[in-house]
């Protein structure tokens, strides 16, 4: 059927005001007040659970992203769109990449995160969010789900959420970041895809094409129940933990604060996946086929 873009817009609109605004909102609880300090603190003193049964796959993990690896990332990513003859795709997936990790840096040294009396061990460390190490992982997953055919986008989709999750509560567990950390770098990477996605809705052709037979079913089905799953379960925990904080983080109970960690891995697995299907109810969408066959906006699928 031909396409109709004015849906597409809204939708891709209203997508990033949300990250921003959820960006916004995760900022100013974690970093502002006392309570979302104590309950990021909270999980980073509990993560002895997440080093002691899953350290080895998680040092991996992280150990594999570096400036290197995202040059790789994007190498990999325009290689496939290329080869797909789609150069406005190859463009916009590059732009979430590089886009995503730049903003990352630049928040990350322009937030500021005041001393509140709550972990005194980190403090002087100074700011942390956004995660860094998540961006990248979470960007190279939309970025590849963005550009592969879509034969194989479902797959590559939730195994690029999988990872991105992976990545986020290895960060936790090792102590290298605290929960918004990661669940804010995940809003900065789905604003990017969103506004990417925008653009490229704008400069396809009238020709353009949706397929029906190409909307992401199953994997969105996948990703938006999981992560709905994760979530809820993850911030319930989390809730729990923070009606029962009324000691110094370094005074609670070794039980409450596992729990905190816990809470807060589902809860950052459980964005991951959210994360990406926001990407999936659109995706076909905004990579359509073009009518007469030409590239200009997208071309065939391969």
């Amino acid at each position: 059927m031909r396409r109709s873009p004015e849906l597409t817009v809204a939708w891709l609109v209203t997508l990033w005001l949300a990250n921003v605004v959820l960006f916004v909102l995760v900022t100013l609880i974690a970093v502002r007040t006392v309570r979302g300090q104590t309950l990021d603190t909270v999980a980073l003193y509990g993560n002895s659970l997440g080093r002691r049964t899953i350290d080895g796959p998680l040092d991996a993990a992280l150990g594999a992203i570096s400036i290197a690896s995202i040059a790789v990332v994007l190498i990999v990513i325009g290689g496939v769109a290329l080869a797909r003859r789609r150069l406005p795709l190859a463009v916009m997936a590059a732009a979430v990449v590089v886009g995503a990790n730049l903003t990352t840096w630049v928040l990350k040294r322009a937030i500021d995160r005041p001393w509140l009396g709550v972990d005194q061990e980190r403090f002087h460390a100074g700011n942390s969010l956004p995660s860094g190490h998540a961006t990248a992982a979470a960007a190279f997953a939309i970025g590849l789900t963005l550009v592969v055919p879509p034969r194989v986008r479902g797959v590559v989709a939730l195994l690029g959420a999988t990872y991105a999750a992976v990545v986020g509560v290895a960060t936790l567990s090792s102590g290298w970041h605290r929960p918004s950390d990661v669940v804010a770098a995940y809003f900065i990477v789905g604003g990017w895809a969103a506004l990417a996605g925008l653009v490229l809705v704008l400069i396809q052709r009238r020709s353009a094409v949706v397929t029906r037979a190409e909307r992401a079913e199953w994997s969105l089905a996948g990703a938006l129940a999981l992560g709905s799953f994760l979530a809820v379960i993850g911030l319930a925990v989390v809730f729990y933990v923070a009606q029962r904080m009324s000691n110094p983080v370094p005074a609670m109970s070794n039980s409450l604060l596992r729990m905190g960690y816990l809470g807060s891995a589902l809860t950052v697995t459980g964005a991951a996946y959210l994360m990406m299907a926001q990407i999936l109810v659109g995706v076909h969408r905004v990579v359509p086929h073009s009518a007469n066959g030409s590239a200009g906006a997208p071309a065939p699928a391969a």
